[in-house]
């Protein structure tokens, strides 16, 4: 819409074709970020037969820091109309359908809810701006990954490998692995979905689960118990990587089925309905039941938004508003425990800062990131701020990068997850810091 807010025209929903094709089961299953990983349940392994081992540096031995939730929106989010320059004229030049009004625009129907005076949120965002003000989430700008591809398979895969070199493992799997906690739960990593995205691949085994109810044994029930004991016993012995997957997925069984599959209500806002929400309850259970949980993953997809995006609201509005939900219900449910935790939102690529002809927006580069903590330094927006007019843009047109999303990541894991190893989670790069966190004591 316009600066003083109009309708769109009803388009239908359009998404590129590599993203139609690119599921989540065929993304994590194809070439490039293959496991192929034998699995017994839903525990993997994730170090595909044809690859050899990496020999990482001896883990640093040190006490847990933080548990760590990374949320991927999958398809490239419009970082432009979430966390939005609404100081920049730029903005409204090159979108005069899709912007949001700017906060002072008191006739428009949807206006930008201003956080500094410059950037704001999207109206479908609200439930963020109190974890905003009360110092606790911190939006960074102008960020991402420094490659030039438009591809969603090719962004996605260099984002989670988090390298720079040809190191086929993913940056979480390299963090867990030169991070010696002392921790030996089953449910150390876990990823909510049928599969574990490529940011988990690496020497550590972890969890793949839909829900806590569902990871058992596919058995009838007077045969499981019997049938658990048996595979226990058959693979008590032996390090292939089918053993220890084995011994991995039963340990999760074993630990899963302690907790018990009512859910107790949330003590704070209802979690939305639909998968997100499902994810970030589940999340939220097995943090507050203790189990030993240390990285969360968590995907919410959608968001390449080529066709009929929507301004004030529409398909892509419906995404935040999840997402939002989402997050606010996990902040209030798990606030007693909010010091030691932090989320991190993040997304392959941005889109181009101009609109296109179908009302929507084509890949970009340059995007937005949100991290909410109790240990992050909050209610400030992060980004120096290249500008939006035509001589500011890259490539096609493009929001540029001025800082590598590999910075935020990195000082989060030195400050706030207790590694210091960050040379070898980030193999060939060397991180910036941009004082987001607080060191932890």
């Amino acid at each position: 819409m316009s600066k003083q807010g109009r309708s769109n025209p009803v388009l239908p929903v359009g998404h590129c074709a590599e993203y139609e094709q690119l599921t989540r089961r065929a993304f994590l299953g194809s070439g490039l970020r293959s496991l192929a990983a034998l699995a017994l349940g839903e525990t993997l392994v994730a170090y595909p037969a044809w690859m050899p081992r990496v020999a990482f540096a001896p883990p640093h031995v040190g006490p847990r820091g933080d548990t760590l939730v990374c949320i991927f929106l999958r398809g490239g989010a419009d970082g432009l109309n979430m966390v939005i320059p609404h100081g920049d004229e730029g903005y409204y030049e090159h979108r005069s359908v899709l912007s949001i009004a700017p906060p002072d625009a008191t006739q428009a129907e949807y206006r930008v809810l201003d956080l500094d005076g410059f950037f704001g949120l999207h109206p479908s965002l609200a439930p963020l701006q109190e974890i905003y003000a009360a110092g606790d989430l911190a939006p960074i700008h102008a960020t991402g990954a420094p490659d030039e591809s438009r591809s969603h398979f090719e962004a996605m895969a260099l984002m989670e490998r988090g390298a720079s070199t040809s190191d086929y493992n993913g940056w979480l799997g390299r963090h867990l692995a030169t991070l010696d906690t002392g921790n030996d739960s089953a449910l150390r990593a876990i990823a909510i979905g049928d599969m574990l995205p490529a940011s988990l691949t690496g020497a550590v085994s972890a969890t793949a689960l839909q829900s806590i109810a569902e990871h058992h044994l596919q058995a009838r029930e007077e045969r499981e118990g019997a049938i658990q004991s048996l595979l226990a016993a058959l693979y008590e012995q032996g390090e292939d990587i089918l053993a220890i997957a084995a011994r991995q997925t039963l340990a999760s069984i074993e630990t899963l089925s302690q907790i018990g599959t009512e859910n107790r209500p949330p003590r704070g806002r209802d979690y939305p309905e639909g998968d997100f929400g499902t994810a970030m309850r589940t999340v939220a259970r097995l943090i507050d039941a203790d189990v030993g949980v240390e990285v969360a993953c968590v995907d919410l997809g959608g968001w390449d938004t080529h066709a009929a995006q929507g301004s004030g609201q529409g398909q892509m509005a419906n995404l935040m508003d999840q997402l939002a939900q989402g997050l606010a219900a996990f902040y209030e449910d798990l606030q007693p425990l909010m010091d030691s935790l932090t989320v991190v939102v993040m997304s392959e690529f941005g889109r181009r800062v101009q609109e296109n002809g179908a009302l929507g927006t084509d890949h970009g580069h340059g995007n937005m990131m949100l991290v909410m903590g109790g240990g992050i330094r909050g209610g400030q927006v992060y980004a120096r701020w290249p500008g939006l007019q035509p001589e500011q843009l890259v490539g096609p047109g493009d929001l540029a990068i001025t800082t590598d999303y590999r910075d935020v990541l990195g000082e989060i894991i030195r400050k706030r997850l207790n590694n210091p190893q960050v040379d070898a989670v980030f193999p060939g790069y060397t991180v910036s810091e941009i004082g987001l966190a607080v060191e932890r004591e």
